[in-house]
C-alpha cells in the first residue's frame, strides 16, 4: 500500500474529491482537503490507526476526515460521524455515504450556542447512541475547543465506554501550560486568550466564550483521568499560543489504562 505520508500528499492535492461548498465551510480556516489529509497521517502516525477499524468521528463536521479515510479504510473498515449541525450532516450524508456505504454520518440535535442553538437536547448528559466497545479508534477534532469542562468529562466517559480493548482516542485541544502561558504573555499568541487569567477555563472572545476555549492542562486531563483514560505520550504542542508547532491545536491521544 503506498505510504501514508505519500497518500497524505495525494489526497490534498485530488481536486476530484468534492469539497463542501462555501456556506457550509463552518469547521474553520484552512485548506480542507489539506487539513483533513493531514489529520489522516496523524490519525494513522499517532493513533496507530489501520484499514480495517471501526472509526468514530465526534465532532465530524463537513467531512473533512471522513473524505480522506474512504481512501485509506478498506472493507473491513468502518467511520461513523456525528455532528449537531444538520446542514453538514446532510451534504455528506448525500455526497460521501451515497459512494461509501460504509461511511455514515448521523445528527445530534445537541444545544451549542454557535452551531445549534435551537438543539433539543444538552451535550453533557446525553450518550451517544452506540453500543459499548464499538470503535477501535474515536477522534475529537476541534471539538473541546468550543466546550466546557462538563461537556469534556461526558465526553471523556462516552469515549471510554465506546472504545473496544486496545482502542484509543485522538483529541485536540488549547492547554494552558507554562510555555503557552509565556508565549501568550510574549505577545506570540494567535488567539487572545489571557494567559494571566483565572483558569481553569479561557476564552479568548469573552462576547462569544465558546467560540475559542482553553483549558489549564492539568485539569483537561484530569476528566480523562476520572474515566481511565490516560494520555500515554506527550502532547504535540500546536502553535495556537506562538509556541512552536507542526499543528494549530495540542493533540493528544488517550488510551485506557
Amino acid at each position: 500500500m503506498t505510504d501514508i505520508a505519500t497518500l497524505r500528499r495525494h489526497l490534498a492535492a485530488n481536486r476530484f474529491m468534492p469539497v463542501p461548498p462555501p456556506e457550509l465551510m463552518f469547521c474553520g480556516d484552512g485548506d480542507f482537503r489539506a487539513i483533513g489529509a493531514e489529520f489522516l497521517e496523524r490519525m494513522v502516525r499517532d493513533a496507530g490507526l489501520e484499514p480495517g477499524h471501526r472509526v468514530l468521528d465526534i465532532g465530524c463536521g463537513i467531512g473533512r476526515l471522513a473524505l480522506p479515510l474512504t481512501q485509506y479504510l478498506d472493507e473491513t473498515g468502518s467511520y461513523d460521524g456525528v455532528d449537531p449541525v444538520a446542514p453538514g450532516i446532510a451534504w455528506c450524508a448525500a455526497n460521501i455515504t451515497t459512494l461509501y456505504p460504509r461511511v455514515r454520518f448521523r445528527h445530534l440535535d445537541l444545544r451549542h450556542p454557535l452551531y445549534n442553538p435551537h438543539g433539543a437536547l444538552p451535550t453533557a448528559g446525553t450518550p451517544l447512541p452506540f453500543a459499548e466497545g464499538s470503535f477501535d479508534r474515536v477522534c475529537l477534532i476541534s471539538v473541546f475547543t468550543h466546550l466546557g469542562l462538563a461537556e469534556v468529562l461526558h465526553y471523556a466517559g462516552e469515549v471510554a465506554r465506546l472504545l473496544a480493548p486496545g482502542g484509543c482516542c485522538l483529541a485536540t485541544a488549547f492547554q494552558m501550560n507554562a510555555p503557552a502561558r509565556e508565549a501568550l504573555a510574549a505577545g506570540q499568541g494567535r488567539l487572545a486568550f489571557d494567559p494571566a487569567a483565572d483558569g481553569p477555563v479561557y476564552y479568548a472572545e469573552p462576547d462569544a466564550p465558546l467560540a475559542a476555549v482553553a483549558f489549564d492542562e492539568d485539569a483537561f486531563l484530569e476528566k480523562f483521568l476520572r474515566h481511565g483514560l490516560r494520555r500515554r505520550k506527550p502532547a504535540h504542542y500546536g502553535c495556537w499560543s506562538g509556541r512552536d508547532g507542526s499543528s494549530f491545536q495540542d493533540i493528544c491521544i488517550f488510551e485506557k489504562e
